[in-house]
C-alpha cells in the first residue's frame, strides 16, 4: 500500500499523463481542421450549375374582327326635264329721235385767293427794371442833419422803386449808397411819396439821388 501511494504522488508520472492528453487533443483538432479544409476545396472544385428560367410568354393577341361590308344605296337615275322651245321676240318699231335744246353753261369765274393778313409785330418786351423814369409828383429828400454833423458834404444813393398800376410807389429798396447808411432813411422817406406815370400794371424803376451840402 505504501508503494502504490508513492507511485501516485510521483510528479513525473503526472506530467507524462498530462502531455499525452494534450497531444491527443492536438491530433484530434488537426484531423478535424484538415478534413474540413479538404471538403471546402472539393466543394469549390465542383462545377456550378445555373438554371435559366425561361420568360413566360404572353398569349398571342386575338385576331382582328372581320371588316364590315359597306352597302352603298342605289344611285338615283336623273330625270329627263322637258325644255320648251325658245320664244321668238316680236319686232317693235323704233321710236322717233327727240330733239333737245342745248343750253350753254356760264363760264366759271376764277377763284381769287386773298392775300394773308399780316399781323403787326408785337411790341418789344419791357425791361424788368426801368431806368430813367421821371417822377410826376413828390418832394426832394432832405439833407440829413446827422450827415451835416458828421461833416459829410455830399452823397449818392441808388434805389429801386416798386410802382403799382396807378403810378404810386409802394416799396423802396436801397441798391447802393456812398457813404453807406447816412442817406438811406432820407431817400426812403422821400421816394415813398413820389408818383410816376401809371401804365395799368406794376413795374420796377431805378432812381439815383445825389446829395450836396451847399453853403
Amino acid at each position: 500500500m505504501m508503494d502504490y501511494a508513492r507511485q501516485q504522488r510521483d510528479p513525473t508520472k503526472h506530467a507524462i499523463g498530462l502531455a499525452l492528453v494534450i497531444l491527443l487533443h492536438v491530433l484530434v483538432i488537426y484531423a478535424l481542421v484538415t478534413g474540413l479544409a479538404r471538403k471546402a476545396v472539393e466543394v469549390i472544385k465542383k462545377p456550378l450549375t445555373a438554371t435559366i428560367i425561361e420568360e413566360i410568354k404572353a398569349p398571342p393577341p386575338p385576331p382582328p374582327p372581320p371588316p364590315k361590308k359597306i352597302i352603298e344605296p342605289p344611285k338615283a337615275q336623273p330625270l329627263e326635264t322637258y325644255i320648251p322651245p325658245p320664244d321668238i321676240p316680236v319686232p317693235t318699231p323704233e321710236p322717233a329721235p327727240t330733239i333737245t335744246a342745248v343750253t350753254p353753261t356760264p363760264p366759271v369765274e376764277p377763284h381769287v385767293i386773298a392775300p394773308p393778313v399780316v399781323a403787326p409785330p408785337p411790341p418789344p418786351p419791357k425791361p424788368a427794371i426801368r431806368r430813367g423814369i421821371v417822377r410826376v409828383a413828390g418832394d426832394d429828400p432832405v439833407y440829413p442833419r446827422a450827415a451835416i454833423r458828421a461833416g459829410i458834404e455830399k452823397g449818392r444813393v441808388v434805389a429801386q422803386v416798386l410802382i403799382d398800376e396807378k403810378g404810386n410807389v409802394y416799396e423802396v429798396k436801397i441798391i447802393s449808397a456812398e457813404p453807406p447808411r447816412h442817406f438811406d432813411r432820407a431817400v426812403i422817406d422821400a421816394l415813398m411819396g413820389w408818383k410816376f406815370k401809371a401804365e395799368g400794371e406794376k413795374y420796377v424803376g431805378e432812381v439815383e439821388v445825389t446829395f450836396k451840402l451847399s453853403d
